[in-house]
């Protein structure tokens, strides 16, 4: 099978998709998931030549019915709607500000094609490498490191980087307004087990058959006390799913470029109550223990709910929500992946009575 037939490239966006233009030599060949958020009303315009289908908020209801609650509202984590409803082995998410960025030569950087790269090597999370990753071509194990190891593990996730805008909180912002990221640092590294990473989804891949069912991307934005944690959320689930099945994450290359820094006062009101929680919520994933028994993700993540439910929700009844909100995702998941793919411009259906 063709690699264009197994990947899905997903796209969060309130605007029109000018920016695909730029993409067009490398994306033109892929199906795109658009999920546009905010007013349903609004036509998106999509540059023409490319195959996509695009999902509006009216189409998630009607596709989801009640479980559509655990999607969210004016927020870029509705990305993961376009999660479920495709049908394909890899994932390939980004932002509708990033651009293609281009290494120190001044050659454009093919950063779908280093996503696949990563996402088909090994990772090597259980022993690290000085040597960054001794799957890439040119590279090697270092002497020292044990053979019985050498096989490494499946990739899970590949988590790329930004030149120019950082992805800095609030905070950072406010005190470096004109800080930008000009290190292009030609590596690609394995996360180590038992490590847990600020994930961003403005440029990540995965493999939707190893992981798909924990990137969710929480409840935010409409409606929640809580934004801009999203694509972390998932990061901290996944990775601890990741290290209980064996699975590896890998982080560095490729390169996109980010254009567009957001108003770190609207910033700040969104992540203020997350600034205060991740002091508690990182040593909660830090300490989490997964039961020998759950050996699929989906297990995996319903025990990770009960736990959050459990634990969490003495911060803040939103943890609860967000622990019902993760078995709904589950539910919703299982439902949508044994049946046919809904297709918006068909009118999708709703679940079946019995799944509600």
């Amino acid at each position: 099978m063709a690699l264009k037939d197994e990947l899905d490239i997903v796209i969060p966006t309130i605007r029109n998709l000018d920016f695909l233009e730029m993409w067009r030599p490398f994306f033109e060949p892929y199906h795109l998931i658009i999920v546009q958020d905010g007013d349903p009303s609004k036509i998106i315009n999509v540059p023409a030549g490319f195959d996509y289908e695009l999902y509006n908020r009216n189409d998630i209801n009607r596709i989801l019915g009640p479980k559509a609650s655990c999607i969210s509202f004016k927020d870029s984590a509705c990305r993961c709607f376009g999660y479920m409803v495709s049908k394909k082995k890899y994932i390939y998410t980004i932002d509708d500000d990033c651009f293609v960025a281009k290494d120190p030569s001044g050659k454009q950087i093919n950063a779908l094609e280093q996503h696949i790269k990563n996402l088909l090597s090994p990772s090597a999370p259980y022993f690290f490498n000085t040597l960054y990753d001794p799957y890439r071509e040119g590279a090697d194990f270092v002497r020292g490191y044990p053979f019985s190891l050498r096989e490494g593990a499946p990739t899970a996730i590949s988590h790329g980087l930004w030149l120019n805008i950082p992805d800095y909180d609030a905070p950072t912002q406010l005190v470096k307004p004109s800080e930008r990221n000009t290190r292009y640092v030609d590596a690609v590294m394995t996360i180590p087990k038992g490590t847990l990473f600020p994930m961003c989804g403005m440029n990540l891949g995965f493999n939707r058959e190893l992981i798909g069912p924990a990137m969710y991307f929480g409840l935010m934005g409409d409606g929640q006390p809580i934004g801009r944690y999203d694509d972390m959320w998932a990061g901290w689930c996944c990775k601890v799913i990741c290290d209980h099945l064996g699975f590896g994450v890998k982080t560095g290359l490729p390169y996109i470029w980010h254009s567009k820094a957001s108003n770190p006062f609207v910033n700040l009101k969104k992540e203020y109550k997350g600034i205060f929680w991740q002091e508690e919520i990182v040593p909660f994933f830090q300490q989490v223990v997964l039961p020998k028994e759950a050996i699929t993700v989906e297990s995996c993540y319903l025990e990770l709910a009960t736990q959050v439910r459990d634990k969490l929700s003495k911060i803040d009844p939103y943890f609860t929500k967000l622990a019902d909100a993760m078995e709904t995702w589950i539910e919703a998941w299982r439902e949508l992946n044994e049946k046919v793919k809904p297709i918006a411009e068909n009118g999708p259906v709703k679940l079946s009575s019995k799944a509600k």
